[in-house]
């Protein structure tokens, strides 16, 4: 049975990732990175493997060419790999937004932002950056998109340059603490899979409002304030929150704050089937950075998407949507 290109790709990523995982005694999704590095730069870079590997590799390497697959492809390939690298993984950041998400979220970004000559967008918690790539190829022409993206780790940030590089994507990434100092122009939008749980850095903390004045404050509640620090005034904030963001002891003062700063656009509920339990259900929650004339909307949009297999129910939603934004949006 003839391939698609994008299981043709996927068997060239983990082929050549097996391969070098191998040959360097490293984890697959090291592997992984490396092999998208050789693909994007058309050579193999590890000096320290035997020729007879190296010509192992480019004989894969030179049966596929980049130009070939367009950059949805490449994308879903190669999250593919990541996914069969983060099997049995145990660190909890390193975690994926799913792609129905992430194409929920890329038309709300379309809808929200609208069309633009030039748009910048800001990932603080990027991860491997699929989330971000999956709204930069939904928005069409990328030459026009200044993307940013912020993680701690290491690989993380290793992983999302590769994909972006791979896809020719103008994402610039920062490894470092993403709710430190950025060395960022405040953008256009955030969007951000916010990672939930607390945040261990007492002293670092001490410098936001949502700071917690018993205890470590919550990373998640950190990061939204981080990000409506970098987003221009009247910029749009698109969050993953979970369901039970506003019930925790910290709630009060995060709604106080949200009050002062940001209009809220928008809570849609996704669905449950989605997500391995209630508790680990989540939310896509859309702000706007309050401009001394900005007003709020006439209503905030609130939903509960259906099943995606639900196609009737869907096209219902769908329609209510269209229609706050006509009412809401002008």
């Amino acid at each position: 049975m003839k391939l698609t290109p994008m299981e043709s790709l996927f068997s060239v990523f983990d082929e050549t990732a097996s391969i070098l995982q191998e040959e360097l005694e490293c984890t697959y999704l090291e592997a992984l990175a490396e092999t998208g590095e050789n693909l994007f730069q058309v050579t193999v870079l590890q000096e320290e493997i035997s020729e007879v590997t190296k010509r192992r590799l480019q004989k894969k390497y030179d049966e596929i060419s980049l130009d070939a697959f367009d950059a949805e492809d490449i994308r879903k390939a190669y999250q593919m790999a990541i996914l069969k690298g983060m099997k049995g993984h145990v660190q909890a950041n390193h975690q994926m937004t799913p792609d129905s998400i992430g194409y929920i979220i890329s038309y709300l970004t379309g809808k929200f932002l609208g069309e633009r000559d030039q748009l910048t967008i800001l990932d603080p918690a990027v991860g491997t950056g699929n989330l971000l790539s999956t709204i930069f190829n939904r928005h069409g022409e990328s030459e026009h998109i200044q993307a940013y993206g912020v993680d701690v780790d290491d690989l993380l940030v290793k992983l999302a340059y590769v994909g972006a590089s791979l896809q020719k994507q103008h994402i610039e990434l920062f490894h470092q603490d993403g709710l430190g100092p950025l060395f960022i122009d405040p953008v256009d939008a955030v969007v951000c899979d916010l990672p939930v749980g607390y945040y261990p850095n007492d002293e670092q903390a001490a410098s936001f409002q949502l700071h917690s004045d018993e205890g470590h404050a919550f990373a998640h509640h950190l990061f939204i304030e981080q990000s409506i620090q970098y987003t221009k005034p009247g910029g749009y904030l698109f969050f993953l929150i979970p369901n039970d963001l506003f019930e925790s002891k910290e709630a009060r003062k995060l709604h106080e704050y949200l009050q002062k700063t940001a209009h809220i656009q928008a809570v849609i509920q996704l669905p449950l089937s989605m997500f391995a339990n209630e508790q680990a259900a989540k939310s896509i929650f859309i702000l706007q950075k309050k401009t001394a004339d900005s007003k709020a909307p006439k209503e905030v949009l609130l939903a509960s998407l259906p099943k995606l297999s639900n196609k009737a129910a869907l096209d219902t939603m769908l329609h209510g949507m269209e229609k706050w934004f006509k009412e809401n949006k002008q």
